[in-house]
């Protein structure tokens, strides 16, 4: 049995299949975590949400920004859902959008699976967390979201504010704040506050600036820890944290790594050749 995570997938349909090919996945035995931005901007993101949904007992989500906003505009009207852009409005308007909806609004925002030492977030933990407490601030929110209360979450899902978490936050203000530190944070100062614009590779961040997982004073956590969300960052290894969007849609890899092996190890496949645009900026 072999458990790889997955980076960044963002509708990019030919690369993930040629990457499962690679990694030789054998349903009757291996697990996948998929560390979110599923969909958007690869061009077969309903594609991408069938073949993942198909093999759902196989498969572990930490949602991402993209999968969340597109929960949250599948809340609108048709005539606001019909001026999304094509791919988007693909998976909105498809006859089973029903049921992968229903799938995504019951995935996570945290994992962390204790007998291999690993957990997994879309973008970063606020530094005041420990382990635990990111693991609570995940489920009240993975509660609201699989809850018949999610119309109300989703429709009051988007805005920089608050942009750092605190335990004295109350309701969509709460939510809010975990859902920015967990799907769009890279990089915040001491106290947690996120700066929403700061994406480039460290070193270019304006001063007081950290990436999420080399804060000052952050507290500790004893577990390794594999993300997406930064694409100009790529590949990372260090400080307990791996970090495994290398930019598919940007042109870059789509990149798997493996967990339950002593040395984690990575296998990626280059992305197709008509993905041209420079290194993502893009959240």
């Amino acid at each position: 049995m072999a458990t790889y995570a997955i980076g960044d997938v963002q509708g990019c349909y030919p690369e993930l299949s040629r990457l499962l090919d690679k990694l030789r996945f054998d349903a009757a035995r291996d697990q996948l975590w998929f560390c979110g931005d599923l969909v958007n901007r690869g061009g077969q993101s309903l594609e991408v949400l069938r073949l993942i949904h198909g093999l759902r007992e196989n498969v572990l989500v930490t949602l991402g920004n993209h999968d969340l906003s597109l929960l949250a505009i599948a809340q609108r009207k048709p005539d606001a859902q019909s001026r999304v852009n094509p791919e988007l409005r693909e998976v909105l308007f498809a006859d089973d959008a029903p049921v992968l909806f229903e799938w995504l609004r019951s995935q996570k925002l945290l994992h962390f699976d204790e007998a291999l030492g690993w957990g997994m977030v879309h973008a970063g933990l606020a530094p005041s967390w420990t382990l635990r407490q990111a693991q609570r601030a995940a489920q009240e929110v993975e509660r609201e979201l699989s809850s018949p209360r999610h119309p109300r979450l989703l429709r009051n899902l988007f805005g920089n504010r608050p942009a750092a978490w605190s335990s004295r936050l109350q309701g969509i203000e709460r939510f809010r704040a975990s859902i920015n530190t967990m799907t769009r944070m890279r990089y915040c100062d001491v106290n947690g506050r996120i700066d929403f614009e700061a994406k480039g590779i460290p070193g270019t961040q304006k001063p007081g600036l950290y990436p999420w997982f080399a804060v000052p004073g952050m507290r500790r956590r004893d577990a390794r820890m594999v993300c997406g969300h930064w694409s100009a960052l790529g590949r990372f290894a260090g400080l307990g944290v791996y970090a495994i969007d290398t930019g598919c849609v940007w042109g870059g890899q789509l990149t798997a790594l493996r967990l339950d092996e002593e040395d984690p190890h990575y296998i990626a496949v280059n992305a197709e050749p008509h993905r041209k645009r420079s290194p993502g900026n893009g959240d």
